[in-house]
């Protein structure tokens, strides 16, 4: 590796194998500091280099360069505690996610810098590289920036229990106004039925011979869907043996009772009646064992799109894209409909109700009582004097 030394020692310049591009570093606030300059030429990387060394002694001077531990390395430490810790209490694709997430977008930009430098205008910084740097000319949807700051919050989080950061600094987004409401794609009851009768002619009459188990499959999925209120996930992760039809005492009507493993571990869910018959074709068409997968990964998803796409159900009207799980939105909105309690569907979908009352309940005309609100206050009649009282107040004075 070439190497010379700069400024009586302070600074070096040096060239690591298999590279063009030389390097520099020196040892300021007590950590060492290390660039590239992205240059070939010698004589042109030692003026970067002496640059660089000015303009980071200038920062020490003035308090600006802290020593302290790099993101990076937080980071490290973190995915090592969070996936040993939480093992088996988070999905591993969601553990995957989040180290997706720390790879491609928050070590590029914080990964030098140490976690005390992290300020509420560094985090507004980010937000503003990553629309201008966005991928494809499209920028990061507000769920995608959301995801990424409770990573970088989780981070954070990490470094202050381990005394590298005193405290965590504000991360939530400035100028940012009352968040309008809006409700999550969902099917009417007159877009429900649109759809599952096209999926019924398609289960009957499929485009190819070919496509016949599929074209069923995609027919008993919207139903078993719309009548669960499964989430697409946990419905992929079903298996034969987590589900059983049962009587059910209460309503004296045949239902499934289901064993679900998602998000928030194992949890149950007891279907509407009309789940029961596509759980049965199931059995029927696949003659499963016990611990096969009810939707095993195949062509249903893109053949479900097509349908959609055939019928102009694709979009809402709000331009709300629909997907597979739209169909749990539908059933959560059906049976607020109907008028099922609120709490008891939110124990059902494993979900809370504050999550309901936000997304489904305030677009739902059913649950307003309109005899609660076109309530009339009763005014007294006004009093009309006759003759004869008149007369008696004559008299009487």
């Amino acid at each position: 590796m070439s190497h010379h030394v700069l400024l009586g020692g302070k600074l070096h310049v040096y060239k690591r194998e298999n590279s063009r591009y030389w390097q520099c570093s020196t040892y300021m606030a007590g950590k060492n500091q290390r660039m590239t300059t992205k240059a070939e030429s010698l004589a042109h990387a030692k003026e970067i280099a002496e640059d660089w060394y000015l303009e980071l002694r200038g920062k020490h001077k003035r308090g600006e360069l802290k020593a302290g531990k790099t993101f990076n390395s937080v980071a490290d430490q973190f995915e090592r505690e969070y996936e040993i810790i939480t093992q088996g209490e988070r999905n591993l694709k969601y553990v995957e996610g989040l180290k997706g997430r720390l790879r491609l977008h928050l070590r590029p930009f914080f990964g030098q810098m140490s976690v005390r430098q992290i300020t509420p205008g560094q985090v507004q910084e980010y937000r503003i590289h990553r629309i201008q740097n966005a991928r494809n000319g499209k920028p990061p949807s507000r769920s995608s920036m959301h995801q990424e700051i409770v990573v970088l919050r989780q981070v954070l989080k990490c470094a202050q229990r381990h005394g590298w950061l005193e405290s965590v600094p504000d991360l939530s987004p400035p100028y940012k106004a009352s968040g309008k409401i809006v409700h999550r794609a969902w099917f009417s009851p007159e877009e429900y039925r649109q759809l599952y009768e096209a999926t019924r002619r398609r289960a009957q009459k499929p485009k190819k011979k070919r496509w016949a188990w599929e074209s069923a499959q995609v027919h008993d999925y919207v139903l078993f869907m719309a009548n669960t209120g499964l989430r697409p996930d946990e419905a992929m992760r079903l298996e034969y043996r987590d589900v059983k039809v049962v009587m059910d005492d209460d309503t004296a009507e045949t239902i499934l009772e289901i064993e679900v493993r998602g998000k928030r571990g194992v949890g149950y869910c007891k279907s509407m009646p009309g789940a029961v018959r596509p759980f049965q074709r199931l059995k029927e068409r696949n003659n499963p064992q016990h611990t096969d997968l009810l939707f095993p990964q195949g062509g249903h998803r893109q053949l479900f799109n097509n349908i959609l796409a055939e019928e102009k159900l694709k979009f809402d009207r709000e331009g709300n894209r629909r997907t597979a799980y739209s169909l749990r939105h539908t059933y959560i909105c059906l049976r607020l409909m109907e008028g099922a309690d609120i709490y008891q569907v939110a124990k059902n979908c494993r979900t809370s109700v504050e999550m309901i009352e936000k997304f489904y309940a305030s677009h739902i005309k059913t649950t307003l009582d309109a005899a609660a609100i076109n309530v009339r206050k009763v005014r007294p009649a006004k009093s009309k004097e006759t003759g004869d009282n008149r007369e008696l107040a004559e008299i009487d004075a």
